[in-house]
């Protein structure tokens, strides 16, 4: 969680990927085993749809390499269903929502810090995102443990280490990159997701 740069997708090639319709398919397969009203909502919003297709756009510029960045991006969404759907159904003990917040916390930090990079000139710290996500692979890890299979571990730790490297890093956030208009879209709907947040806390 890299790529000769290439030219961007087209309509057609991105009509081969969406966000929304692999999360909506990770949802019904999981609904047989865990019984609730509530997965039958999809755990993706708009928005949150928006950045993994934009996030693979970007993937896909970076790396050069479609199917790589396909699988990341399911991985990814395979993930944030199964422990949606966790929460929703109020699988987690008491020491896990600690640690379901303090990763939330750790999140939007984290989003933030991204937001800045794309805001602000020469920000851009490669060693402070790194550890930050490595923060995160961790807090997420130990938070998923008891609930889910080794399979799913090694999702999350796919898709932590394939943002983590630096050459991904250092092409997205370089001050000329070729990638900032995509990042710019993802940085938009990351502020829109976090006032959202702010607001459904207060």
């Amino acid at each position: 969680m890299l790529r000769s740069l290439g030219r961007p997708p087209t309509a057609a090639t991105m009509s081969e990927f969406r966000a929304k319709d692999i999360g909506l398919r990770v949802q019904k397969k999981l609904a047989s085993k865990i019984s609730n009203k509530a997965v039958a909502k999809t755990m993706l919003d708009d928005a949150t749809s928006q950045i993994l297709d934009n996030l693979y756009r970007l993937c896909k510029n970076v790396t050069g390499n479609k199917k790589e960045s396909e699988k990341v991006i399911k991985n990814l969404i395979k993930v944030v269903v199964k422990v949606g759907i966790l929460n929703r159904n109020e699988q987690f003990d008491h020491d896990e929502m600690v640690l379901a917040a303090k990763f939330q916390r750790k999140f939007q930090m984290t989003c933030m810090t991204i937001i800045s990079f794309y805001q602000i000139d020469f920000s851009y710290d490669r060693s402070f995102i790194t550890k930050s996500l490595l923060d995160l692979k961790a807090m997420l890890s130990s938070l998923v443990e008891r609930h889910l299979t080794d399979k799913t571990l090694a999702r999350v730790e796919h898709v932590f280490e394939f943002f983590r490297e630096p050459t991904f890093l250092d092409a997205v956030f370089a001050r000329n990159s070729e990638h900032r208009e995509l990042l710019g879209k993802i940085t938009k709907d990351l502020n829109t997701i976090l006032e959202v947040s702010e607001e459904e806390a207060s």
